[in-house]
């Protein structure tokens, strides 16, 4: 039987979650989805769209979708939801979990994954990340919630981006590529976001491409890692008291304008390591194990691309936090550079730790 695929939806208070979800339950698009929501708070879904409450904690929509709160773990919840739809009870296609506003989506990913049970019934697509255009900028200087949500998002949408000058959403856009540039960014306006921007993303399968910000890639050759934003990333640490994880700053002092978005060194970070050279797969295996044994708590996704030595064919590695797993891609086309492209996205992550360690594991 094909795996349920699942969406994590997470976001601020007031960042539209609640509206983008009545947007994908009202599309006619054939598809029954069961909500799963992290916990009824003020915002939950409408009642005109629920008809009955059918037990404790599953609810019928109007629509044919099913929708639960979470009053026990996460994972009692998808197995009872699996449970129920292979006895007939009831019929989903797709299960979207939305996180309350401060949640950390890291936990709620990896239940997709330590878990057999759940492992075997259910495919994680994406973790989608909604940003408020308006109360972002204090979101993110205050809190680091915010910027977590931010750096797990496979894909991201601005919303109320007409409420801002388009100035301020540049230098948003500017700020959550460099926290990350594996998500692409898109505003949008009410929740109207298209349902195939929405559901199978394939965020979480091990594919061969990587995508990065091509703004992260324009340095040239191997080692100029977007040289022309290095203002963010190596020049930082005269600063990181601004918005370091105790900061008590309010938001008010810090400058907004789009000229100044390079003072934000915001604690959430990505980087990118490039090589043409080829790793040693016991090296690597021994280096990645063990930052992510020190680190992975900090790390909040990581992918690569690389050219190992050895096989012909692609290595593709990924993470959540400590969790990693790799697998053999397609084979290097003739003519094709074989490089190895990596991205890390965490919070405070030892870039030069990092870079040393991996140029060590190359042969």
């Amino acid at each position: 039987m094909a795996l349920i695929p699942a969406t994590i939806l997470t976001g601020f208070l007031g960042s539209g979650k609640t509206t983008l979800l009545k947007r994908v339950l009202g599309e006619a698009h054939g598809q029954k989805i069961a909500v799963i929501e992290n916990e009824f708070g003020e915002e939950n879904i409408d009642n005109e769209i629920l008809v009955s409450d059918v037990t404790e904690n599953i609810i019928q929509m109007s629509n044919g979708c099913v929708c639960c709160t979470i009053r026990e773990d996460l994972r009692t919840t998808l197995q009872d939801l699996a449970e129920r739809r292979r006895k007939g009870e009831i019929s989903f296609d797709r299960v979207v979990i939305e996180t309350t506003g401060l949640a950390d989506p890291g936990p709620v990913a990896q239940t997709f994954f330590m878990d057999d049970e759940v492992a075997e019934q259910y495919l994680l697509d994406a973790v989608l990340t909604l940003v408020d255009a308006k109360h972002a900028a204090d979101q993110f200087n205050d809190r680091q919630e915010a910027r977590r949500q931010v750096g797990f998002a496979d894909q991201i949408f601005i919303t109320k981006a007409d409420l801002v000058s388009e100035a301020a959403l540049d230098a948003l856009t500017h700020r959550l590529k460099h926290m990350n540039p594996r998500a692409p960014i898109r505003a949008v306006n009410f929740g109207e976001v298209p349902i195939k921007s929405v559901f199978d993303l394939r965020g979480f399968n091990l594919n061969a491409t990587l995508d990065i910000d091509p703004e992260f890639l324009s340095g040239t050759g191997h080692g100029k890692k977007a040289e022309k934003h290095s203002h963010d990333h190596d020049h930082g640490h005269d600063h990181d008291h601004v918005h370091g994880e105790h900061c008590n700053h309010p938001s008010h002092d810090h400058d907004h304008d789009h000229g100044h978005h390079h003072h934000h060194d915001d604690d959430v970070k990505s980087f990118v390591f490039r090589s043409s050279r080829a790793f040693d797969p016991a090296k690597l295996e021994e280096f990645l194990g063990a930052v992510v044994q020190i680190y992975g708590p900090k790390m909040l996704r990581y992918k690569g691309v690389l050219n190992m030595k050895g096989t012909s064919r692609k290595v593709i590695f990924q993470g959540v936090h400590q969790l990693m797993g790799s697998d053999l891609g397609p084979e290097w086309a003739m003519g094709e550079q074989r490089e190895s492209k990596m991205v890390f996205i965490g919070i405070d992550l030892p870039k030069d730790i990092l870079i040393q360690g991996l140029n060590q594991s190359l042969i």
